[in-house]
């Protein structure tokens, strides 16, 4: 028997950052983001051997292990796996260890900016479910990998990736106080959608960064009620439901201007969200072509996402492919997480 299951990575629209405690708790936060064709990939191979084998492939980390109830996590290997292991052994499998081979990787490095660790860890409790038959929704199991790496590990981050990557497509999410979560799922008509994917454009600029960082000079300002900080952290959540609006009514300028404005509010939540390099990238963007553009996720590096008139795509990613970084036009993808079972003959 063989397990797999996939989730696809995300881009934000409007309101990232806002998704983050202590601002969601105090505030309220509003994200609009979507799903595309790019994914996490696990698979797991029960075995009869007592032991435990980690392949994470992107990563390059290799670790065989004896099966025991709680694996230590302070050799920080595999770590988001192991989070997720301890938590499915006590939770569901009354402590009893498993034992089993797991291979892991994803289109997008840690720290692209795609959500790519949420999405993994998302990736990893949905085989889990598939192969223990756990009876965990779409909900749990966001929530479950939101608590894995936010509670358990202490990894920095806000909430929106998990929940993107386990319903997949367009989605408004409320947050509120005490981790309360509503993922509103947008009916977009097929040929918005089909503007909006011809119209984006992805570009890594070959440095991926440490969110946790620039999370926690967000949250630091949140506490200390930095007005600049916060004000704009205010401008970022009405951008989602602004985004929302303009998505649903096919505004498709407007969508540009709100994700320009949305990066000049985000570039003052806190100082280490863009540098020089990014700043003469949206420059560039926007001198050839581009109608919009921003750093997906928590800034610093990884991906900037770039809104582009279709007449003018090929010339700015042809002068894009000039440049260092990578080029990818991403289409989007309406599923969420899925897995399925091959059983040997």
């Amino acid at each position: 028997m063989i397990i797999r299951s996939t989730a696809p990575l995300r881009l934000g629209l409007a309101g990232g950052s806002t998704d983050v405690s202590p601002f969601c708790d105090l505030y309220g936060g509003s994200v609009l983001n979507v799903t595309i064709n790019m994914f996490a990939y696990c698979t797991i191979e029960p075995l009869n051997n007592g032991k435990i084998i980690f392949d994470v492939r992107d990563r390059g980390e290799y670790q065989e292990l004896n099966a025991t109830a709680t694996l230590d996590i302070a050799d920080k290997i595999a770590l988001l796996h192991k989070g997720v292991y301890n938590r499915i052994v006590s939770e569901y499998n009354n402590n009893k260890p498993l034992s089993f081979r797991i291979t892991t990787y994803s289109d997008a490095p840690a720290g692209s900016g795609l959500g790519s660790s949420s999405t993994m860890v998302v990736c990893i409790i949905k085989a889990f479910t598939e192969w223990l038959n756990l009876p965990l929704g779409e909900y749990d199991i966001a929530r479950l990998a939101y608590e894995v790496e936010r509670k358990d590990l202490q990894l920095a981050g806000g909430k929106q990736d998990q929940y993107a990557a386990t319903f997949g497509g367009f989605n408004y999410m409320e947050f509120e106080k005490n981790d309360s979560v509503i993922v509103n799922s947008l009916k977009v008509k097929n040929w918005i959608r089909n503007e909006i994917e011809n119209e984006l454009i992805l570009y890594y600029t070959g440095t991926s960064r440490e969110s946790a960082k620039i999370i926690d000079e967000q949250i630091k300002n949140t506490k200390e009620k930095n007005k600049r900080s916060i004000d704009n952290m205010l401008k970022l959540k009405q951008s989602a439901k602004d985004m929302k609006k303009a998505i649903l009514m096919a505004n498709f300028d407007e969508m540009a201007r709100i994700l320009n404005e949305s990066w000049l509010a985000k570039r003052a939540v806190a100082s280490t969200i863009t540098n020089q390099e990014i700043d003469e990238l949206y420059d560039f963007v926007l001198a050839n072509g581009a109608r919009a553009a921003k750093i997906s996720g928590a800034g610093g590096g990884g991906f900037m996402m770039i809104l582009c008139d279709p007449r003018e795509k090929y010339s700015l990613v042809s002068k894009l492919k000039e440049k260092p970084g990578i080029v990818m036009t991403p289409t989007i993808y309406d599923d969420g997480a899925k897995a399925w079972t091959l059983y040997e003959e």
